[in-house]
């Protein structure tokens, strides 16, 4: 066998490679990507109009503010004359044009969406939000986003015109890794009056696909848990989200003021979460709260330690056996989630518009909970060995830190025969008889 030069055998490190290359892939939205998809819509003197539309096909994940930031590389000496309902990040060297000054020189451009409110000459639809995308499950009219550019020093032609290269997208944070440019069929348009179809002149998309990995290298959430049937609660693994910010933590206890100056700082990088034992700007807790004949009773909390945060449009997704048979949801917004036909376990949670669908940041109003009401299978539904507890919980898109399962919750031994059916007893209760007869 081979080893390298840590010791370890290299058939372990090929794997390792390979396992980190497919941590994009998530098993619960095996489909969910950011397509963009480049429109050129006419040809110009010197190049093209193109629409840009981004399209969120994510399902639980979202891209919130301070919203996304797309870059690429010019192929060749291609500048950006206007553009609408976006804009360029940096307008570059321009001091070889005379009269008309491009909007962009940059060999590498970096476009950012506009903000509401603009005037609406700088408008196109779905512009204009921020950056602000939802998730394809949220709300499916809200995850597109658009807008125009004015291509110069490009080509005129199908066969002039080269693809940008190198698409990054940041949303708003890392995470995103972005296809090459490839061409496609063109894209076919409908007239207002539904009776005629246009056409592209031409067509190339680029597909974006997240990495929790990429983004950060600790989780960005926790789980607790606790039950009617156990007095013991089972709180966040110690560092769930890393300890490398404990030092700089705001304490429990701190002056007001001290989180207001954090809040209104210029830094977004300073660090204003709140001094835990995980150091988690968000826990998820799930209270088994009540068990009635045909039904159980699941309380879920979401709470915000991050003084310097609102999550807007947020979204809870759980993985547990009996979401096939859940019967309400109170708060909360409630979807199943079913990526594989044989597979109903997991459901996304998300606020009531205009009530809860914004996570305040910490203190008194920096929390949000929703009670769930399931149907009992009989054959499958017990308390015993953590079944009642979640299989993974993600929010806005990542996976949080769960507890070890030999820290949840047990069932103490004295409520086992709590639990023995009726049937169960009378044939207990008839094989005494028999014995004494």
């Amino acid at each position: 066998m081979v080893f390298n030069k840590f010791g370890y055998p290299l058939a372990f490190a090929f794997i390792a490679v390979i396992c980190s290359q497919a941590v994009a892939y998530d098993p619960l939205d095996p489909n969910g990507n950011i397509t963009i998809k480049w429109d050129i819509m006419s040809w110009t003197p010197d190049g093209y109009v193109a629409v840009v539309t981004m399209n969120n096909f994510q399902m639980y994940r979202h891209i919130m503010s301070p919203g996304w930031t797309l870059g690429w590389v010019w192929a060749k000496k291609e500048v950006i004359w206007s553009m609408v309902g976006a804009q360029a990040t940096e307008q570059g060297d321009c001091s070889k044009f005379r009269g008309n000054i491009p909007h962009s020189c940059k060999k590498n451009p970096t476009v950012v969406d506009l903000l509401p409110g603009v005037p609406y000459n700088q408008q196109i639809a779905n512009c204009c939000k921020g950056g602000v995308l939802a998730s394809w499950g949220q709300d499916p009219s809200a995850s597109v986003s658009s807008f125009q550019v004015s291509v110069g020093r490009a080509g005129t032609t199908n066969k002039t015109v080269r693809l940008p290269l190198n698409f990054t997208l940041m949303g708003p944070g890392l995470g995103y890794t972005c296809s090459q440019a490839k061409k496609v069929p063109s894209t076919v348009f409908l007239t207002p009056d539904g009776r005629r179809k246009t056409q592209a002149m031409m067509t190339w998309n680029v597909t974006c696909t997240y990495s929790q990995i990429l983004a950060s290298r600790y989780p960005s959430c926790c789980v607790s848990m606790s039950s009617f049937y156990n007095s013991t609660i089972t709180p966040c693994p110690k560092c769930s989200c890393g300890c490398q910010n404990k030092n700089t933590c705001v304490p429990s206890d701190a002056e007001i003021k001290t989180v207001v100056a954090m809040n209104t700082s210029k830094n977004h990088n300073t660090n204003a979460i709140k001094c835990t034992n995980h150091m988690c700007p968000i826990r998820v807790h799930w209270h088994v709260k009540l068990n009635y004949k045909e039904y159980w009773r699941v309380k879920m909390t979401v709470t915000n330690f991050n003084y310097q945060m609102n999550y807007t449009q947020w979204t809870l997704v759980a993985q547990h056996p009996n979401l096939n048979n859940i019967t309400q949801v109170f708060s909360f917004d409630y979807k199943p989630l079913i990526p594989y036909q044989s597979t109903n376990d997991t459901g996304m949670f998300y606020g009531l518009k205009f009530y809860n669908d914004v996570l305040m940041e910490a203190g008194p109003d920096g929390n949000v909970q929703s009670e769930l009401i399931l149907k009992k299978d009989m054959n499958t539904f017990t308390f015993t060995q953590g079944w009642a507890f979640p299989r993974k919980i993600y929010f806005n898109g990542d996976e949080c830190m769960m507890p070890p399962p030999d820290q949840y919750p047990y069932l103490p031994n004295s409520a086992n025969s709590n639990l023995i059916s009726s049937s169960t007893m009378a044939s207990l209760l008839l094989l005494v008889l028999l014995v004494f007869w």
